[in-house]
């Protein structure tokens, strides 16, 4: 397997990250959109970077099989954790640029703000040509940074992220792009801060969190990426 790339948030608080899973998209508007390109119902889907497994179980209800591929032996582990019990899922300690399965094997893939951040990705999108049945789709959903509360905080706190460069990226490997509103929202205030504080630098958490001194929430800007195979 290649070097993993930390991704601080879920890698050191996983338990905090379950909290944003839960208050991400809580009308999924993304799913939805999803569904609009290509219904997962009765499919074999691949979840690529699966983390702790949060959205396994969602895919689990109507597809025929569901496979996460996390190359994190903790967070692949607590996957697994997840999904005992369920025989139609499946979770692999691997990474997104050599899945151990054959040619061919699923309908769906998803990757939700993981690996797939532009340039530098080419490695997963290969292997997604490799593992895509002809017909299928994948999906690939990411910050939109040029919209939003949250897309603004993203902007300050990475000013050196070019989203116009990841864009071009995309088009040019042949994506399309449905730009999508959704919410970021928490149950309290002590959650909202607890997410704010391991996706941003304390130094930027603390200027959001002054910045918005009653908010449990804000509005966010998503990219779905998608690409029929």
């Amino acid at each position: 397997m290649s070097e993993l790339i930390p991704s601080p948030n879920i890698w050191e608080a996983p338990d905090v990250y379950e909290v944003e899973n839960r208050g991400v998209d809580r009308g999924h508007v993304i799913e939805d959109a999803m569904r609009s390109v290509l219904d997962w119902s009765g499919r074999d889907v691949l979840d690529v970077g699966c983390g702790t497994g949060y959205h396994l179980p969602f895919f689990a209800a109507d597809a025929r099989s569901v496979v996460g591929v996390e190359p994190h032996p903790p967070l692949a582990a607590l996957a697994a954790q997840r999904i005992s019990g369920m025989p139609s899922v499946s979770v692999r300690e691997e990474g997104a640029a050599a899945i151990g399965v054959s040619d061919d094997s699923f309908d769906v893939a998803h990757a939700r703000w993981a690996y797939f951040f532009g340039p530098g990705c080419e490695p997963g999108l290969a292997e997604l040509e490799r593992v895509m049945r002809p017909g299928g789709a994948a999906f690939v959903i990411d910050n939109d940074a040029t919209r939003s509360t949250f897309g603004q905080w993203f902007r300050r706190a990475l000013p050196s992220y070019d989203p116009r460069a990841v864009e071009r990226f995309w088009q040019r490997q042949g994506w399309e792009r449905e730009r999508l509103d959704i919410r970021w929202d928490f149950d309290s205030r002590e959650d909202f801060e607890a997410v704010v504080a391991i996706e941003f630098a304390p130094e930027h958490a603390d200027l959001i969190l002054a910045e918005h001194p009653d908010a449990t929430g804000v509005d966010y800007a998503v990219n779905l990426w998608h690409h029929r195979y």
